[in-house]
């Protein structure tokens, strides 16, 4: 019988988090490896990618940085390859956290933003999810896949809010596609959950944010507080370890309460 503590360590797994050089990757991939596990971080930009990378091992992480835009297709194949070498030939958790938002009224949404939105959002997800499932998760009949959807999957937007129609559709499908894959794999052991995230200040909700006033939103909160430094820790780490290898196909609200009332 093993302790608590001992459930939640991840000391000899492997990590690759998408979208991991700032913001919540960034405190996901922190998350993973302060519990012992090796960490790659990807996205689009190198310089980013070497501070994250820098902050990390401040912290004690082993971790490795691979530079990749995600919404072409032809960098999943390349990212995979080159993770599976930096992280010892397996993958045991993905975190598919990068994504792209678009805000326009839903009758003059440019099909442009639709595509480029439901490309990065759910598209390369799959893909990325297939091809580190094929390659390491099946074979090995082990894997956590932890898919980053948002509250606004769970919801439209009321009148004065978010005109995000592409993103709203996007996450969603993202929730559905952690429910169909942990339908798919669970005779694989592998468990597929998804977070969603309320707001927390990041480049992606810097917009939204300034727009709608970060003590309005924090007040529309039964917690009154946005998210913070710390808050997507506890959770990643849940669906990352043993602790919570009797979960799958779920989605968790980790936003101060707002999609409970």
């Amino acid at each position: 019988m093993r302790t608590t503590q001992e459930l939640f360590d991840l000391k000899g797994k492997t990590a690759l988090v998408t979208g991991g050089s700032r913001g919540l990757g960034l405190q996901m991939a922190l998350a993973l490896g302060e519990l012992g596990a090796k960490v790659v971080v990807t996205s689009r930009k190198q310089a980013d990618l070497d501070e994250a990378v820098a902050v990390l091992k401040e912290n004690g992480v082993e971790a490795f940085a691979i530079a990749a835009d995600l919404g072409k297709e032809a960098s999943i194949d390349p990212l995979v390859d080159a993770a599976l070498t930096a992280l010892g030939g397996h993958v045991d958790i993905l975190v598919n956290n990068a994504g792209a938002t678009w805000g326009a009224p839903a009758e003059d949404y440019p099909l442009e933003a639709w595509d480029k939105v439901m490309n990065l959002n759910v598209r390369s997800i799959f893909l990325l999810s297939q091809a580190v499932g094929k390659r390491s998760m099946i074979p090995r009949r082990s894997g956590r896949i932890i898919n980053i959807a948002s509250i606004a999957g769970l919801a439209g937007n009321g009148p004065g809010t978010m005109k995000t129609v592409a993103y709203n559709t996007s996450k969603a499908a993202l929730i559905n596609l952690t429910r169909a894959l942990a339908g798919e794999w669970g005779e694989y052991g592998i468990n597929v959950n998804a977070l969603a995230p309320g707001f927390f200040p990041s480049k992606l909700s810097a917009g939204v944010i300034k727009a709608m006033g970060e003590n309005k939103l924090a007040a529309a909160a039964p917690l009154q507080r946005l998210g913070g430094d710390e808050d997507l820790k506890g959770a990643v780490a849940l669906f990352a370890s043993d602790a919570g290898r009797h979960i799958t196909g779920q989605v968790l609200a980790v936003d101060g309460g707002v999609s409970a009332v």
